[in-house]
């Protein structure tokens, strides 16, 4: 849960011995995390506030960060710059007000959409949607606080089996919840759970084997992937008896994930889409699984028969019910039933189509043509290698950049990660990593992204390779003084390669150019998941201080 990937321990080190336990929940204020345990979410904003205050404290001089509050509606990009359209926001500097609308319009220089994930609009509880006894936001506050407020003997629905449903039926049983507790979902999946000190590791394993010059169909592409993936959790069950039963899986999921895009690539894309729409429940508990403080009450609650009443089926309706109660209607294989609830929570995923969020933001992009639907997965929006929102013709909107949900089509066909990708955090890390970089370099005059590839750092590899590593440290620390520091020994570095470069006769490339260079090799660097976390601080060199 550590926000920076190249520091796996941040999060575990700051709830222990920074954070301020005052108004945690008793259960957890003596708790000693540790990296395979469990973390209540609740304490997880607090962390991400603690460490952006501390990295406004070590910004460049004359940065300032500014938090506001307001619903971002449009955008536009006139000149270079983009005009960001906000309502419900008032006195912010440099800022005018659109005439009569109430909104606020900022200038820009660079945009950056972390919009997060979209949550669905159920078309089955449209007629319930305001009901008191629906809640469509369970981790909310209001959301929370309606659960915690149900009666503990009534009976409540939880839509979905996986891990937000889990959290909601743990949070009932922990509180002394009595009543039957319906949990429904299409597949009818649940979640795994890890084994105790679990942590991920990265296998080499070799590339599914399709036997297959040409596609021949989406039912004989499942059947020979299914045959490889059978193959492969066999020969990981055999050549590694210390990996746990529980996540061989995952560490198959894992390591297929360089090989994916070569293998999408040759499925046409409606049968990608009903690939990813009929197997995604599947691909998730294949790819991750949970901590046994968030799975053992509720699989021990329907072990034991009763309370927890698991049922595979498609709810087609809600609708009113006496006494203030909701009926739903569920079909099964061969027959429908009807499950009666005092609460119904939902929780059975977020809206990956953006064609059909919730948003006025997105809807006003996709409809001026800022940006597009995933045409290959029709899940997120399209975006370039670096994360920079595409228009028509794959062109760039303009400098608008995007991190997280919206990036799923995207990270499913350039780098293979076909499951959970709502939980898989390190993605989005190496988003934030990749867009920081690609803010900066189109902002600070000493980068030159026209020179993409700069003969001069193969001409010095030695000194290169010392200039990237300066660069992935300069990155990677969180202290002005250590990031100044840095930043002279990497300039000095980069004159060497000019230097260098001029002795052996060549042309020397500009230091802008050379910055440029470097700091997208330090970027790779940082981004890479072909390896865990904390292999990767090790080879960052991150693991011993600086010298």
């Amino acid at each position: 849960m550590s926000m920076f990937r190249e520091d796996v321990d941040d999060f575990v080190l700051w709830a222990n011995h920074e954070a301020d336990r005052t108004d945690w929940p008793a259960e957890w204020r003596s708790t000693e995390f540790t990296e395979s345990g469990p973390a209540p979410r609740r304490i997880y904003p607090d962390y991400l506030a603690s460490r952006l205050a501390e990295a406004a404290r070590e910004a460049s001089p004359g940065v300032t960060l500014v938090e506001a509050g307001g619903e971002v509606v449009d955008l536009g990009v006139v000149g270079g710059h983009v005009r960001v359209v906000i309502e419900g926001l008032d006195g912010f500097p440099t800022s005018e007000n659109v005439g009569g609308s109430g909104g606020t319009v900022l200038e820009a220089d660079h945009v950056v959409l972390a919009t997060g994930l979209e949550r669905k609009r159920p078309a089955f509880a449209a007629r319930v949607i305001d009901h008191p006894a629906l809640v469509r936001h369970p981790y909310s506050e209001a959301g929370i606080a309606r659960i915690l407020d149900v009666r503990r003997d009534a009976v409540v629905a939880i839509v979905g089996t996986l891990l937000s449903a889990y959290d909601s039926a743990a949070l009932l049983l922990r509180r002394g919840h009595t009543g039957t507790i319906h949990m429904i979902s299409r597949s009818g999946l649940t979640l795994r759970t890890y084994p105790p000190d679990h942590r991920h590791q990265v296998l080499r394993l070799p590339p599914p084997r399709l036997h297959r010059d040409a596609y021949e169909g989406l039912q004989e592409f499942v059947r020979c992937l299914t045959e490889e993936w059978e193959r492969a959790c066999a020969a990981v069950a055999r050549e590694y008896p210390d990996v746990p039963s529980e996540v061989i899986t995952e560490r198959v999921a894992k390591s297929w994930e360089p090989y994916m895009p070569e293998i999408l690539r040759r499925v046409p894309s409606a049968d990608l889409r009903a690939l990813l729409d009929g197997y995604g429940s599947l691909l998730a508990v294949l790819r991750v699984g949970a901590v046994a403080y968030t799975t053992e009450l509720v699989d021990a609650a329907m072990a034991a028969g009763g309370q927890i009443v698991l049922t595979t089926g498609r709810i087609a309706d809600i609708r009113d019910a006496e006494a203030g109660r909701l009926a739903l209607s569920v079909e099964g294989r061969s027959s429908t039933r009807t499950v009666e609830a005092d609460l119904v929570i939902l929780n059975f995923g977020r809206e990956s189509d953006y064609e059909r969020v919730d948003s006025a933001l997105w809807a006003n992009l996709l409809r001026k043509g800022l940006a597009l639907p995933h045409g290959r997965t029709g899940r997120g929006v399209e975006v370039d290698e670096r994360g920079v929102l595409l228009g028509p013709s794959g062109v760039p909107s303009g400098p608008i950049s995007v991190v997280g949900g919206p990036r799923e089509g995207d990270e499913i066909v350039r780098y293979g990660r076909t499951g959970a990708f709502a939980f898989n955090l390190a993605a989005i890390k190496n988003h934030s990593v990749q867009v920081a970089a690609t803010v900066l370099h189109r902002l600070e005059s000493c980068y030159d992204e026209r020179a993409d590839d700069v003969a001069a750092l193969t001409g010095a590899t030695e000194e290169a390779g010392l200039s990237i590593m300066l660069d992935v440290r300069r990155m990677a620390s969180r202290r002005r003084a250590d990031r100044q520091a840095l930043e002279g020994r990497l300039e000095d570095s980069i004159q060497r390669i000019r230097e260098i470069t001029t002795r052996a006769g060549g042309t020397p490339a500009t230091t802008p150019a050379l910055r440029f260079a470097v700091n997208a090799a330090a970027t790779v660097k940082m981004t890479d998941l072909s390896v865990t976390p904390r292999d990767l601080r090790s080879l960052l060199g991150l693991a011993e201080p600086a010298t």
